[in-house]
């Protein structure tokens, strides 16, 4: 029951407008929050808060908040040895604004994040290591390399290409689920517009897939959660609620997906599980502070 995260650790700023501003425009925001957020710390915390023992190997300046940041991962449970604190470089920080109807805009700044290396990774044992996932806010050579070493230790390899970039694609043929949402699927798939139907997110997931084996995770927002293999795909419906804060509910779901997975769920119960915590997720502000425990997705389930 292990997950080994490899991703992006930023301290985010959070400010709250009524609307989202337009090119040019300037709005005033009513609230500013800074938290622990990046893709990799976030589902790392999602994660480690579903109960399973959870590693992230990433990079953070050794600033005034880096070891902040890593005393904040560490205190949601997350082991942070491989966390590699660097001089002269800044920790990564997102510049969030989310609106009153929950819709978001955000501008993130690598730092640290751009200085992983595939050497990090391979001085690195992973032995014993079931789940590994990543994303692409850190270099496509280091996740690379990881992927590499989790194939030759029979370890499953969880890759959430978000955000989509070109040498993203590269990376699929090493990874046995992929995670996308609707946006990140059309890009891929070179497709005019964004597939909404099951029937059109499989054909598109399908143009990902390079071995017959693996699986492409589509998550649809409000609508669910499509999974589709080579021969069946199914959806899992949205929950309804009333979401406050869609920032990291893309995160929840794929560290919720990697715990569940490791500690030996089905597919179908796997996302599930995630959806659920994804949905609980959005009623919160923040992104690492809003990932829900087990325990309250359990009973989230049961109502």
């Amino acid at each position: 029951m292990t997950v080994f995260v490899l991703g992006s650790i930023n301290l985010d700023a959070v400010a709250r407008v009524d609307d989202l501003p337009r090119p040019g425009e300037t709005v005033a925001g009513t609230s500013l929050s800074l938290f622990l957020g990046g893709k990799g710390a976030n589902q790392a915390v999602a994660a480690a808060r579903m109960g399973v023992a959870t590693r992230l190997m990433g990079a953070v300046g050794a600033d005034d908040n880096g070891p902040g940041l890593k005393a904040k991962l560490a205190g949601y449970g997350v082991q942070v040895a491989d966390v590699a604190e660097l001089e002269g470089v800044p920790t990564g920080q997102a510049h969030v604004w989310v609106a009153d109807n929950a819709e978001n805009m955000i501008v993130v700044t690598a730092g640290a994040n751009a200085l992983v290396t595939p050497q990090q990774v391979t001085a690195t044992p992973i032995e014993g290591q079931r789940v590994l996932l990543c994303q692409l806010e850190t270099p496509p050579t280091a996740i690379e390399a990881l992927f590499r070493l989790g194939a030759a230790k029979g370890a499953l390899r969880i890759l959430n290409a978000a955000p989509a970039l070109p040498q993203g694609a590269a990376l699929f043929p090493l990874t046995d689920i992929l995670i996308v949402n609707q946006t990140e699927l059309a890009s891929y798939a070179k497709l005019d517009r964004e597939p909404v139907r099951l029937e059109e997110v499989s054909v598109a997931a399908r143009k990902l897939m390079s071995r017959p084996d693996q699986i492409i995770i589509v998550t649809l927002g409000a609508a669910g959660v499509a999974a589709v293999r080579r021969d069946e795909a199914f959806l899992i419906e949205g929950r309804k609620v009333k979401a406050i804060d869609t920032v990291g509910a893309g995160d929840c779901f794929c560290g919720a997906l990697a715990a569940a997975l490791a500690s030996g769920m089905d597919l179908r119960e796997a996302v599930e599980l995630a959806n659920a915590a994804a949905a609980l997720s959005v009623q919160k502000a923040g992104a690492a502070p809003s990932m829900p425990s087990r325990r309250e997705v359990e009973v989230f389930l049961e109502g």
